[in-house]
């Protein structure tokens, strides 16, 4: 069996599925790898260093397809809807493709995959369990872009992070607030902790309030009823508008006195709550600063544009998108690590076993047979549950 990995199309994706640091794990399995020449270039990791690993370097991009039983890509159609719709006539019946896909909002580009007789498996739908963590690739970019956000807001800020002693005067530390506590949250708390700035956070869901004084944080308390806000897989789950309205007025106390904001509050398939409003942006100090994670949802700032820096009454708005592919080298290694776990999962003596009693590949699987597979992929397209 050949294990394909081709290089990513879409705009400044700079990516790549396969580093050579986990050829020799897949080899072990007993298949074949190819790679399409230069797809890891833009990451770091040029053709030399995955022949020496004895990975096959193909020429063409339709070459990886025709020749090869399993294509792994960073993003695929449903998360490259323009160039990726190129590779729908490169794949045949029967074809394993394998990245992220948002397959929860692509719904037309998974009906193309399952008409086209592909099995797809969409990695943001690893489950959140105990033996699935080193394949969780939501966690895994996440954890990059808490990290680049706290960057972004070091440097865009007019002001320094760390407080300082010195013989022009004290300067004091620059006060940072985390909206959401997953795992770019957390990841966000120890970055600007680190960085040497005053941090507190704030989530729905109270069970995270250790974990963010564990870091150094101080933890927002709101009195506000949230019931039950932790939704499958330990995420936040969508809250009703009532919910929102209360604790927007609570959050304006909060937001006027800091100097930055990082929010990263989203929820899986659904637009991303709108939990600073322009109004609450009036509120803060001119020179602040808000870096938006949820920007490519939607935004958690009313005022946010995905991809553009806004000034709103001198408090700047980044909307960043992509994050993960600004850091390439280790972003390409995480995802790398990912997609080979899951991979090793299915692949036994150089034959691919889809076993769909396994957890794992059952809530991964989203077309196979023709048919669309997963009920959370079914339910939005408003069709039965799970096929059989």
């Amino acid at each position: 069996m050949n294990i394909g990995f081709v290089n990513e199309t879409f705009p400044g994706e700079r990516r790549v599925a396969l580093v050579p640091g986990v050829v020799s794990q897949l080899l072990k399995t007993g298949c074949e790898l190819s790679i399409e020449s230069g797809a890891g270039i833009s990451a770091g990791f040029p053709d030399s260093a995955y022949a020496g690993k004895g990975v096959k370097i193909l020429s063409t991009r339709a070459e990886v397809f025709s020749s090869c039983d399993v294509v792994c890509q960073v993003r695929a159609l449903g998360a490259n809807p323009e160039q990726g719709a190129a590779d729908l006539a490169l794949m045949r019946q029967g074809q394993v493709v394998i990245g992220t896909f948002e397959p929860l909002t692509s719904l037309d580009a998974a009906k193309q995959m399952a008409e086209k007789g592909v099995t797809l498996f969409a990695m943001e739908l690893i489950p959140r369990i105990t033996r699935a963590q080193s394949m969780d690739v939501l966690s895994s970019m996440a954890t990059i872009a808490g990290y680049k956000a706290s960057l972004m807001a070091a440097d865009q800020l007019p002001k320094m992070f760390p407080m300082m002693m010195t013989a022009a005067g004290t300067v004091t530390p620059a006060k940072v607030l985390i909206i959401g506590a997953g795992v770019a949250g957390l990841q966000a708390i120890a970055s600007c902790k680190r960085l040497g700035a005053q941090v507190e956070a704030y989530d729905i869901r109270p069970a995270v309030k250790e974990q963010i004084e564990s870091l150094g944080a101080k933890f927002v308390e709101m009195e506000i009823e949230s019931g039950t806000a932790e939704g499958k897989g330990g995420y936040a789950k969508a809250m009703g508008e009532e919910f929102y309205k209360k604790q927007r007025e609570l959050m304006a106390r909060v937001v006027a006195e800091v100097d930055v904001v990082i929010s990263t509050a989203a929820v899986p398939g659904k637009k991303a709550p709108v939990l600073i409003t322009g109004e609450m942006v009036d509120g803060m100090a001119p020179g602040s600063l808000i870096v938006d994670l949820a920007a490519e949802r939607g935004g958690n700032c009313e005022l946010t544009r995905a991809g553009e820096t806004v000034e709103h009454g001198g408090v700047t708005i980044l909307g960043p998108v992509n994050l993960a592919s600004t850091i390439p080298y280790h972003a390409s290694q995480m995802y790398a690590k990912n997609v080979s776990t899951f991979l090793k999962l299915m692949v036994k003596e150089g034959k691919l076993e889809m076993d769909t009693d396994d957890e794992v590949i059952r809530d991964t699987m989203v077309t196979h047979g023709g048919e669309i597979r997963h009920p959370g992929v079914r339910e939005a397209m408003g069709m039965a549950g799970a096929t059989t």
